[in-house]
Order: C-alpha cells, then sequence, then structure tokens
C-alpha cells in the first residue's frame, strides 16, 4: 500500500487502514452480531501483509475486546505499527456481565474492584471526559493493547462545549507529557470537529468522510490542510447502507446513510458491489487533505479487495466532481456528518 504523511506528525500512513470496531463484537456483540476471533486475527494479519500499517481502535469497541485482540495481534511487530485508541467512552460502570467486567481490569493489572477513587466513574453517564478519568481509561488501554505507548491518542466525539472549557485538551497533553501517547487527536464531527482544529491543541482529526456524508470537504478539510492537521477518514464506504436496496438495512448505524443515497440515486450505485465500493472508497481517498481512511471489516478477503481497489489510484476528477455536484444538489442541512 502507498503511504501518505499524517499532517504535520511523523508517521508516514498506509492509505488505508484497519478500523478494529468490527473486530470487537466477540460474544458481547456489535451492530454485526457476534464475531469470530480467529477470523478477525486472521485479518488484522492479512492486512500487515498487505502493508497496511495503521490500526485503529477505541476502548469502548466491545468493551476493550478489540484493543485485547490488536494487542495480540500486534504484539510481535509493535515498532512497525502505528496504533490509534480513542477516550472518553465510559463503559466501565455500566450494566455489563461480570466476567467481562473481571476481564476488563485483569488486561491492566487492575483489580476492578481496586479502580482509583479519583477516577470519578458515573454511573448513569456513557461519556467521561474528566482528567482522572482520561488517566485511567488510557492506563486500562496501556494494558490491553500490551504496550508502553500508544501511538495516537484520540477523544472520542467530545462535545464542543467540553473541548472549549479545555480539562479534556490538558488531561491529553499530560498523557503526551508522561510518555503515554507520542499525538494527541480529536475524533468527531462538525461544528466540534472545527473548534478542534481552530484551538490548535490537536495533531490529528478523525472525521467521516464519504460519497453519503460530505460536510467535513467544506467545513472541516480546507482548515484542516491550512494548520497541517493529519486527517483520518472514518465511515470511508458509508457502511456499505445501499447494500440492502429498497430495504431499510438492519444495521442501524447504516439507516442516515441508507437514506441519503436513496435520494442522491448515483449512478453508479446500480453497479456490482465490489465496483461501487470501489468508486465510494476512492473518493474518499481524493478528497483533499485526506491521508488514510479506515476501513473495518473481520474478512481477511475484504482486506485483499481493499488493496486490489487502491491499485487503481485516485478517483477520475471528472466523477469527482460529478459525485460532489450531486451533493450540492440533494443535500439539506440536516445532512452533517455522522459521528
Amino acid at each position: 500500500m502507498k503511504r501518505r504523511l499524517l499532517g504535520r506528525t511523523d508517521f508516514a500512513v498506509s492509505e488505508t487502514g484497519f478500523g478494529a470496531w468490527a473486530i470487537g463484537g466477540n460474544q458481547y456483540g456489535n451492530s454485526y452480531g457476534p464475531t469470530d476471533d480467529a477470523e478477525s486475527m486472521r485479518a488484522v494479519r492479512r492486512a500487515l501483509e498487505l502493508g497496511c500499517n495503521f490500526f485503529d481502535t477505541a476502548d469502548v469497541y466491545g468493551h476493550g475486546h478489540s484493543e485485547d485482540l490488536l494487542g495480540a495481534a500486534l504484539a510481535g511487530v509493535r515498532q512497525q505499527v502505528i496504533i490509534a485508541t480513542k477516550v472518553g467512552g465510559n463503559f466501565y460502570n455500566r450494566d455489563v456481565h461480570p466476567l467481562l467486567r473481571e476481564r476488563v481490569g485483569q488486561a491492566a493489572g487492575i483489580a476492578f474492584d481496586r479502580i482509583p477513587p479519583d477516577a470519578a466513574l458515573p454511573v448513569t453517564h456513557d461519556a467521561n471526559f474528566t482528567p482522572a478519568y482520561i488517566r485511567f481509561a488510557v492506563a486500562m488501554s496501556l494494558g490491553r493493547l500490551r504496550t508502553d505507548y500508544i501511538d495516537l491518542l484520540q477523544l472520542h466525539s467530545c462535545g464542543e462545549e467540553e473541548l472549549r472549557r479545555g480539562d479534556v485538551i490538558e488531561a491529553l497533553k499530560r498523557a503526551c507529557e508522561r510518555g503515554h501517547t507520542r499525538y494527541i487527536g480529536y475524533s468527531g464531527d462538525s461544528g466540534a470537529a472545527l473548534y478542534a482544529i481552530q484551538c490548535g491543541a490537536f495533531d490529528t482529526l478523525q472525521t467521516s468522510v464519504s460519497i453519503a456524508d460530505q460536510e467535513a470537504l467544506e467545513l472541516t478539510l480546507p482548515p484542516a490542510r491550512e494548520r497541517n492537521i493529519g486527517v483520518i477518514a472514518k465511515r470511508p464506504i458509508a457502511n456499505a447502507a445501499w447494500k440492502s436496496g429498497n430495504r431499510r438495512p438492519a444495521d442501524s448505524y447504516a439507516h442516515p446513510y441508507w437514506e441519503r443515497l436513496r435520494r442522491l440515486d448515483y449512478d453508479f450505485l446500480q453497479g456490482r458491489l465490489n465496483e461501487t465500493i470501489a468508486v465510494a472508497l476512492r473518493f474518499t481517498l481524493t478528497a483533499p487533505g485526506v491521508h488514510t481512511a479506515i476501513v473495518g471489516t473481520t474478512r481477511p478477503e475484504r482486506i485483499q479487495q481493499n488493496a486490489a481497489i487502491l491499485e487503481s489510484g485516485p478517483l477520475p476528477k471528472d466523477l469527482f466532481e460529478t459525485i460532489r455536484s450531486r451533493w450540492r444538489e440533494v443535500a439539506d442541512s440536516t445532512w452533517v456528518g455522522e459521528t
């Protein structure tokens, strides 16, 4: 795979990264349902074989299971890869299976009932961006990932108001000072993503860019380019929401994109699945300012197919502009970035 310098970092990242949300399913499930760990491990290793060096996960994916698997799969090649994870989603005090609670604690060598009292874990909230919680969650991620440091630590969909208070940004900076991460990034969309760029604190932005999600092309990618911020495109093939045709997809995560694509009605959506995926992925990677696109899958053969797509290079300019023109014609003010 070709590589691109990720903004002002010193990371030369593969054009497509491995999005590890899907492999977090296991017996705890995700919107794809339970997944097979052995197949997930094969997918990670196939990505490595094909030149992928950027692996993106989050502590909440599978309640830590995604990080567990990545840590195991990448243990022997740690210095050859770039590991990015996210923090801010609190699942430790949620109503999860007792065995999962025990395993989460053991992964970092911390008994669950000995979590530091100053971690201030809320019982009723799914997000926690307090400095004490950030310190705790980063320590847990390091344990699951089997590493002494994270290459890129990202805030997970933190709101603009929280960002403006500044405490969470300072917490990430402290993680850098302690050597727990090399760079810090923001993962999110719309106004909060714009503020994350403008505040000057972050090295990277992870945001939605696809044929069904183009707000970032006008709102955040231009200022990110001006500030040399690395851009990681998430959901680059719009969850392949067109696959279900006239039936609403079972994956609720894909519902907004399915509805948008029905109205956009791109001609190429009528082609074969692999051809449509190729157009969608190449569109995202052709968007000015995008450095890498993270594609989530548990299937080794999909990794191979995506690598073959990249050999075709950027999307032809006329097709790229046709897609952009159709978006401008159809999109309304509610079509904001899907976080």
